[in-house]
């Protein structure tokens, strides 16, 4: 399933996700110029380091633009629906459109998106059955960015041997502490923030419970639960495990992950 692109016109989801990217740029940018590169120039640290960060950069920006344009699960207009399958859908009060259960229709996107789990204003977007994958992707590269920065702005002082000596007009150098302080406040907001975010999904996802069915009370009890393999195979869309942690690819549906129970 190729994801179809998406945009929802949200000026505070705008807003919110020119925040993430300015965070994302402000780490990316004075990192390497600060840390990164000055070190590895004076041989303090080996080269797989500086890949492994900008490649960790690029998969979280990279999840952070696929999530926030894919396509959630937004429902066709006119969707065929089995004949075996037709007590399983019913009519949303919202748009006057048929839809599996367990879909929702979100006020923000105007639409009905199957399986949704939450609109997020930080992606500008829904998170449904679709693009959830690449919702957690975005939360784990996240994660080991914002760690990745905090690590090296603590090596920086306390670790690495001091840099010799640099031009002391340059404004990096200038306000180096004011900058590399900044790093840290955003790397701990981040971090902290995302890694909350990352298990409170993961749970769901693991106990096939979504946000909003956890927000009306709902208690799963629908039958024995599935091995974590399972059930994780069919979010991502891929039995492959590397292939969980890759963001540029298509999903291709493996099974009932919108089994259209009666629970909601």
């Amino acid at each position: 399933m190729k994801l179809r692109l998406h945009v929802v016109v949200d000026p505070m989801g705008w807003f919110c996700i020119s925040t993430v990217f300015f965070i994302w740029f402000y780490n990316t940018l004075f990192i390497p110029k600060l840390v990164l590169i000055p070190h590895f120039n004076e041989g303090h640290i080996p080269w797989a380091l500086v890949i492994c960060y900008y490649l960790a950069s690029f998969l979280c920006v990279t999840a952070l633009l696929r999530a926030s344009t894919a396509d959630p699960g937004r429902l066709h207009q006119d969707p065929n629906i089995p004949h075996s399958e037709r007590e399983q859908w019913e009519l949303c009060n919202k748009c006057n459109l048929m839809r599996p259960k367990r879909s929702h229709h979100c006020s923000k996107c105007g639409h009905c998106v199957r399986r949704m789990d939450h609109h997020c204003p930080w992606i500008n977007n829904c998170v449904g059955e679709d693009n959830h994958w690449l919702f957690l992707q975005l939360c784990f590269y996240t994660q080991v960015l914002s760690l990745f920065t905090l690590a090296l702005d603590f090596c920086h002082y306390y670790y690495f041997q001091q840099l010799g000596i640099m031009d002391q007009e340059e404004f990096s150098v200038r306000h180096e502490l004011a900058l590399l302080r900044i790093s840290c406040f955003m790397g701990l907001v981040m971090f902290g923030g995302m890694s909350s975010l990352f298990y409170t999904q993961l749970t769901g996802i693991l106990t096939d419970t979504t946000t909003i069915e956890k927000m009306s009370y709902f208690s799963n009890d629908a039958g024995p639960k599935r091995p974590w393999q399972q059930t994780l195979a069919e979010v991502f869309g891929t039995r492959w495990k590397i292939l969980w942690f890759l963001p540029f690819r298509s999903r291709q549906p493996l099974g009932p992950l919108h089994s259209y129970r009666s629970h909601v």
